[in-house]
């Protein structure tokens, strides 16, 4: 029976697991209670663990295995903080016992790997992002910890870190792939995962597929989970996302729809969802249909406020009509403490007011009057019956308490006003107002003191800026034009044309030996000068010297 029980819990059966535990109580088998907290947790039973400890007299810090499980089923049950402080027990119960045992450090990190994988789990549960990172990022780094417990830091850093890297992501997920398999499939050593848990990784990696645009590789993907997970709707939701991103919202809500009428006990995720493409492709009346069929939340204000919306963008004016004397038909005849009936009634008899449907709206502020008394109904009242009979809706006038201050308003003096400013405290006539406008004086504009640069002394501001600043360089009166070299070289001719005097030519041969020794000392400069290239600055002051 012991070896029954264990192959259920592998294979995912866990009320038949259950089951199989509860019989073996009575046989004093060791360890017993460990694994029925386990099964109870990953059946969806957390809350009879409690149940079972008490009725076993067992306390949660008999041993580490126990106190890991029980913190499992406070985090199914949303005690973070209970589950959190028993985690730290149990680590420090696993440290105690396997150092008696004599193991070595490393094997002891990854004997408690769960429980370090769980307490990052539940900081990330808290709101403490960058606690669970560093502690996935150090679980995943030194990769000390067992097979499962590696896969699951691995997936929550994965869901953690969201869509900032997607392609890190991927990178990250494909460390936990078969090494020869052509797609994504999980290593033959994660035996110990869960269905979900196993479930959850394949749809976290379609999801980043999605989002890296690698269609084919999440249609692959999805195609195969139908086959592995029968029994879980997740498959569908992701077929019908893969719909989605491919324009296809048409299939993708005909597929919701099928499916929620096969699986009517896990209809709610699948109407929610095909609602909420419905919405977003444009399909309005597809929407309101999908919400009516959850008659969990099907009466709920914002539900019926929802539906509403969408019959009326559907230009179904009637079907929204009905949607709206149904929930307060619902809420008329439920015992709750929190009754929502005057909302919803309130909101129907504006909506037929909206829609010119005032007697049905009159009939409604009646029975709010009649059973609420509200100021706001009478007054909702008034108003409507006064479209239709005028005489009748002076009677109910009559029932609105009289406003003090009212009794001296000239009509038509109030008339001829702009209006009155309102006045806390007291309400003040035509004349009264008017004369309040007259004595007010008119108001004082407030000086600011004027704000300094950082570091700058009003009391010793140096020398005044330059008035002219802002000005063009050459419009200041400062600006002093460059001076041109009027000894340059004037060159006319076509670009190196070589211009002579007559007379040079006509030169007597006793002069040429003279003027050829010049010739060399003027060559000699222009090459000195050449080698030296000084600045224009420079070289225009040498000049002027």
């Amino acid at each position: 029976m012991l070896l029954e029980s264990q192959i259920f819990f592998r294979m995912g059966k866990m009320d038949t697991c259950v089951d199989v535990y509860q019989k073996l109580q009575k046989s004093k088998i060791d360890s017993l209670e460990i694994n029925l907290a386990a099964a109870l947790v990953l059946g969806g039973r957390a809350s009879e663990v409690q149940g079972m400890m008490e009725a076993n007299r067992i306390k949660a810090s008999s041993s580490f295995e126990l106190a890991y499980n029980t913190a499992c089923s406070l985090i199914e049950r949303n005690k973070y903080n209970e589950a959190e402080q028993l985690l730290l027990t149990a680590r420090r119960i696993g440290q105690e016992t396997l150092m008696d045992e004599n193991l070595a450090e490393d094997d002891i990190e990854i004997e408690l790997a769960p429980i370090s994988v769980q307490l990052a789990y539940v900081n990330q549960l808290l709101g403490r992002p960058q606690e669970a990172m560093e502690a996935y990022t150090d679980i995943i780094n030194r990769n000390l910890a067992d097979e499962s417990s590696f896969v699951v830091a691995v997936n929550n850093f994965v869901s953690l870190k969201g869509t900032r890297d997607v392609s890190d992501n991927l990178r990250k997920l494909d460390r936990l792939k078969e090494k020869d398999a052509q797609g994504f499939q999980l290593a033959h050593g994660l035996e110990k995962l869960s269905p979900k848990q196993r479930e959850t990784i394949y749809a976290n990696r379609v999801l980043l597929l999605l989002h890296a645009n690698k269609m084919d590789q999440a249609r692959d993907i999805v195609a195969t989970l139908a086959d592995t997970f029968a029994d879980s709707v997740v498959p569908v939701l992701l077929q019908a996302a893969v719909l989605v991103r491919e324009n296809k919202a048409g299939r993708a809500e005909e597929i919701l729809g099928q499916f929620a009428e096969k699986f009517p006990a896990k209809s709610k995720i699948l109407l929610l969802a095909r609602a909420q493409i419905a919405a977003a492709a444009g399909h309005p009346q597809v929407a309101a249909d999908s919400l009516v069929k959850i008659p969990d939340i099907q009466h709920m204000p914002a539900t019926v406020a929802t539906i509403v919306a969408l019959k009326e963008r559907a230009g179904d004016i009637d079907g929204a009509s009905s949607i709206l004397d149904s929930a307060i038909k619902w809420w008329s005849n439920a015992m709750t403490e929190h009754s929502k009936l005057d909302v919803i009634m309130q909101e129907a008899a504006s909506f037929k007011i909206r829609h010119g449907r005032e007697e049905d709206a009159a009939h409604l502020y009646e029975q709010l009057v009649k059973s609420h008394g509200s100021i706001e109904a009478l007054a909702g009242l008034v108003s409507t019956v006064a479209r239709v009979n005028v005489d009748k809706a002076e009677g109910y006038e009559k029932q609105l308490k009289p406003l003090p201050g009212l009794k001296g308003i000239d009509v038509d003096s109030l008339e001829k006003t702009s209006g009155a400013k309102h006045g806390e405290g007291s309400h003040l006539s035509v004349a009264e107002v008017q004369e309040e406008a007259k004595k007010e004086k008119p108001k004082k504009k407030r000086k600011r003191k004027p704000r300094f640069p950082k570091g700058f002394d009003p009391a010793n501001p140096g020398p005044p800026p330059d008035p002219e600043r802002w000005l063009p360089k050459r419009e200041r009166s400062s600006y002093r034009p460059k001076r041109k070299d009027k000894r340059a070289a004037q060159v006319r001719g076509s670009q190196g044309a070589v211009v002579r005097e007559k007379h040079e030519a006509g030169a007597s041969a006793t002069n040429s030996s003279s003027s050829n020794s010049k010739s060399n000392q003027a060559a000699n400069s222009n090459a000195a000068a050449e080698q030296s290239k000084p600045s224009f600055k420079s070289s225009r002051k040498k000049s002027r010297k």
